[in-house]
């Protein structure tokens, strides 16, 4: 005799639990595809869907096979809070399709790139995420203008600041004068709009006026690197024409761009 099924109880078999999926947060580098790192270059090729940002350079970009969905989730300057927000949903939204997310970002993600606050957004809502570190702009422009932020002969010590804070702060908190005495090398990451008031503090503060400065526009990128070198006295004289993104460079390293440049792909001015 056979047994026969007891069906009183309802059927308690479990819906099938979804898979998540992860959320790659991908440091792009300064803008030449060349300093690309190899496990970003991988993440890339296997995601299903990248939100990249208005940093990422179109060689980088050209890098995405043509299968993968792209979202352009790029800020402004200025821009609120608002967009943060929106981009932090995306994540969660694909991530929660069981999809492969890469959240691709100039330079390196936790350097001035909020991706510390996309990471904590994505622990708090229970989303796996990784962290794949990108070659910064604040090293790699420099060098690449021939600059190198230590020597043993001009410069033991550096320091890396924004030259724009959050609007949302009630207080500033860089004091990029202090910051300045405590170290041989400063360099300053998104300063071009506060150009003219760094320069003011700076001198007010007691530097040398003929300490020497560069700005590097469009860093490491062929074509479109221009570095502009002059002294704290002189910059603003020459630099009305400026435009960002920009790596500023401040201190005697300066003076040996004029030696060690050795990228082609860009053009240099000298206003002494």
């Amino acid at each position: 005799m056979g047994m026969d099924m007891d069906t009183d109880k309802g059927d308690t078999r479990k819906e099938p639990i979804k898979k998540r999926g992860k959320v790659y947060i991908v440091g792009s580098g300064p803008g030449d595809a060349g300093l690309l790192t190899i496990k970003a270059l991988k993440a890339i090729q296997e995601a299903d869907v990248i939100l990249y940002d208005r940093l990422v350079s179109e060689d980088v970009l050209a890098l995405i096979p043509s299968h993968v969905e792209r979202v352009y989730v790029g800020r402004e300057v200025g821009d609120d809070y608002k967009h943060q927000d929106a981009t932090n949903r995306l994540m969660l939204k694909y991530a929660s399709e069981g999809r492969c997310v890469v959240r691709l970002k100039g330079g390196d993600p936790f350097i001035f790139g909020r991706g510390g606050e996309e990471a904590e957004f994505l622990a708090e809502h229970g989303v796996e995420f990784e962290i794949v570190p990108g070659i910064t702009s604040a090293i790699a422009v420099p060098a690449y203008a021939g600059i190198p932020l230590t020597h043993r002969a001009y410069s033991s010590s550096v320091a890396i600041v924004t030259g724009h804070e959050d609007a949302m702060k009630r207080t500033q908190t860089v004091d990029v004068a202090s910051v300045a005495r405590a170290v041989d090398t400063l360099v300053v990451l998104m300063g071009v709009s506060s150009l003219k008031d760094m320069v003011h503090r700076l001198l007010e503060s007691g530097m040398a006026g003929d300490t020497g400065i560069a700005i590097i526009e469009y860093g490491t990128v062929q074509g479109r690197q221009r570095v502009t070198i002059s002294s704290i006295g002189h910059v603003l004289d020459h630099a009305g024409d400026v435009r960002p993104p920009a790596v500023i460079v401040i201190g005697r390293v300066v003076q040996l761009a004029e030696r060690l440049r050795w990228y082609r792909g860009g053009e240099y001015r000298y206003f002494r």
